[in-house]
């Protein structure tokens, strides 16, 4: 009975150094760090007569633990088929980005802002602004799941700044990312 006492004893007595290991794999970046993420995109209508699929690149820099500032770069094709129209499309988009991120454990969720300029094919080259969110899962880490939703809002010259957020666009992507 004695030797049961002990044995369970030390058992216990080595939770809490089980539960401090654990806290000694840190997820997810540190000031200093970067990031790279590779996102994808798609999007079809019901008789699939007009789809779109894109990529989006990610390069950032933590300026803090929580504060990640970077560029990110986005390329998507289009083929749109209907009654009067038959074509393909390309575009893309360059901006820059700041996103603020909230610790909770291994997800990471955000909020953040963009600007940049879109242009190609089909679209009306224009500046844009943005809002964020989205979150970041670890995995291992360094190495995340990322799902991101954007509203963009574009500036035209004969629009005032009311109606160019009016109608905005909606951008969302889903990818992979790692910190170095």
């Amino acid at each position: 009975m004695k030797k049961r006492v002990t044995f369970s004893l030390c058992l216990l007595g080595t939770l809490p150094l089980a539960a401090g290991a654990q806290q000694l794999t840190a997820y997810g970046p540190v000031k200093g760090d970067r990031e790279l993420s590779i996102s994808g995109t798609g999007s079809s209508e019901r008789n699939l007569d007009a789809t779109s699929f894109g990529f989006t690149a990610d390069l950032g820099w933590y300026v803090k633990d929580n504060v990640v500032i970077g560029a990110r770069q986005s390329l998507n094709y289009a083929d749109v088929e209907g009654e009067s129209l038959d074509e393909d499309f390309w575009n893309g988009a360059t901006r820059g980005y700041y996103n603020h991120q909230f610790e909770f454990g291994s997800a990471k969720p955000f909020l953040g802002a963009s600007l940049g300029y879109i242009y190609g094919d089909g679209v009306d080259e224009s500046a844009f602004a943005g809002l964020e969110a989205g979150a970041k899962y670890y995995v291992l880490p360094k190495t995340y799941i990322i799902g991101r939703m954007e509203y963009q809002w574009f500036f035209e010259r004969d629009s005032s700044a009311d109606d160019a957020f009016k109608e905005g666009a909606w951008a969302y992507t889903l990818g992979l990312g790692y910190n170095f």
